[in-house]
Order: structure tokens, then C-alpha cells, then sequence
């Protein structure tokens, strides 16, 4: 039970844009559409992303069994936590999201989160940048996060001589 829930350390970079690739047409549809089994659908799998990374995941599974594998592209190894940190965001703005159109019918108020969660997935699928991943850096930074949580990330010569 505990390796089910676990997330993994490290992630390939590739298959985290990957993934935040589905979010964006997922988060997007719901944004448009205003569907509510959307943006359930969007809520559990950030859920499932956080407690097991691509375990639980129906999107993370179809990416790391399917899509990444056909890719010709060499794996980049980046920090777990921080990753970990972003699925918290996207899973707290999507799940309150679902409160609010199916517990207070405030659909308005749900897309314009799902928008939020449109944006940052966007930045991360199509330019690599990370917001829940910066935040993450901030509060270890001034000392939210202990550096214990991820050492790596407190240390970057490790993935400087990786990516040479």
C-alpha cells in the first residue's frame, strides 16, 4: 500500500508536460462548455496524481504507458516534490471548483478556477515553466519548506551535471 501511494522521485520533465498537455484540453473544455462530469473528471485525477503520481492516474497512465514511449526523446530527470506541489494546487483549485458549481451551482466562479488551472497547465505543457513548481521554491526559500523535503531542490549542481 505504501509504493501505490507513493509519488515518483524523480519525474521525467517530458511526461510531466505531457500530462499538463491533457490538462490543458481538459481544463479548457470545461472552461468552454461549462460540463460538470469535466471538471470531475479534471478534480480526480489531480487527486490521483498527487497521492501516486501516474499510478491512479487515467491521463498519467496513457501518458507514461502510451505516448511518452513512442517519443524519441532522452528522459529529463527533475525534482519530485516540487511536481508533487503543483498536482496539490491544480487538485485544491479543481476540487473547489467542483464544490462550487455542484455544492453552490456557482458555475461562474468554477470556470474562472478552471481557468487558473488552464493557465499554469498551459505554461508548464508548452514552455517548461512551472508555477506550482516556483512556489515551491519560494517557501523553502523562506523556510516554509524544510530543505529535508527535497534536498535536491536545495541543491542544484546534481541536475547541472545531468543536463550536460
Amino acid at each position: 500500500m505504501a509504493r501505490l501511494l507513493s509519488f515518483p522521485d524523480p519525474v521525467d520533465e517530458v511526461s510531466a508536460r505531457l500530462v499538463a498537455g491533457g490538462v490543458v484540453v481538459l481544463s479548457a473544455a470545461y472552461v468552454a462548455t461549462a460540463w460538470t462530469p469535466l471538471v470531475v473528471v479534471l478534480a480526480l485525477g489531480f487527486l490521483a496524481r498527487v497521492l501516486t503520481g501516474p499510478t491512479l492516474s487515467p491521463l498519467g497512465q496513457l501518458v507514461t504507458r502510451v505516448v511518452r514511449p513512442a517519443l524519441p526523446v532522452a528522459p529529463r530527470p527533475t525534482a519530485g516534490p516540487p511536481k508533487r506541489f503543483a498536482q496539490g494546487i491544480g487538485a485544491t483549485l479543481s476540487t473547489v471548483a467542483v464544490v462550487a458549481a455542484v455544492g453552490l451551482g456557482a458555475v461562474g466562479a468554477a470556470q474562472v478556477l478552471v481557468a487558473m488551472v488552464t493557465v499554469a497547465a498551459s505554461l508548464e505543457a508548452f514552455l517548461g515553466f512551472c508555477l506550482g513548481c516556483k512556489a515551491f521554491a519560494l517557501l523553502m526559500r523562506v523556510g516554509v519548506i524544510p530543505e529535508s523535503v527535497c534536498a535536491e531542490c536545495a541543491d542544484i549542481s546534481g541536475r547541472l551535471a545531468r543536463s550536460r
